[in-house]
Order: structure tokens, then C-alpha cells, then sequence
């Protein structure tokens, strides 16, 4: 099995999966901290894959998604995009709109 085949067997598994630097618990970099701070705010259940622990999945993920940065944020098996992205969708409330019309429960609704 390839990278990209681990790759996107996860991203198929898990209605949402974080490519992030460290875990939900420990994020190793800001950039993954505030997008798992937004997830856990709204209360979104997802998946974290510590790219830090496979150099292969590290580098396979920016190919697969042909985005250069990490984190990055997959829904229903969408690459939604990298920490700015996903932090601009919610303050706007897009974010909580896009997770709802895939049919991910949202415990926090976007603000009218």
C-alpha cells in the first residue's frame, strides 16, 4: 500500500481528519493548535494524524493535496484547507454552514 493509498484510506474512514503537527491533545505547532482549538470549540468529532511521526505521510499529504503547509483539514473527503483557511470559514461562519451541509454534527451554529 502507498502513502497515498494510507493517505486517502484515512481521509475515506473519517468524515473529519486533521493532518496536523503533534495530536488533538499536544498540538506541536500553533497552526495545528488553532485549528484543533476551532474543531474542539465546535465540537466536531475528527480524527488527528501526527505527521511528525511519519516523514512519509508528512510529505505524502502536501503531494496528495498539492498544498504546501500543514495543517490541513479534510471533510467528507474534501481538502477544505490549511490553518488561515479554516480559521477565516469560521469567523465567518462558513465553516459551521460547509460542516453542517456535509452532515457533520455541529455543536456550536454559526453566528447570524
Amino acid at each position: 500500500m502507498s502513502i497515498h493509498d494510507v493517505i486517502k484510506s484515512d481521509i475515506e474512514a473519517n468524515d473529519v481528519v486533521l493532518f496536523m503537527k503533534g495530536t488533538p491533545q499536544f498540538p506541536m505547532c500553533g497552526f495545528s493548535g488553532q485549528v484543533v482549538q476551532i474543531l474542539d470549540y465546535l465540537g466536531v468529532p475528527y480524527k488527528g494524524v501526527n505527521v511528525l511521526e511519519n516523514d512519509d505521510i508528512r510529505q505524502g499529504i502536501k503531494d496528495f493535496s498539492n498544498w504546501p503547509t500543514i495543517p490541513q483539514l479534510y471533510v467528507k473527503g474534501e481538502f477544505v484547507g490549511g490553518c488561515d483557511i479554516v480559521r477565516e470559514m469560521f469567523q465567518s461562519g462558513e465553516l459551521q454552514t460547509h460542516l453542517t451541509d456535509k452532515g457533520v454534527a455541529v455543536k456550536q451554529a454559526a453566528k447570524a
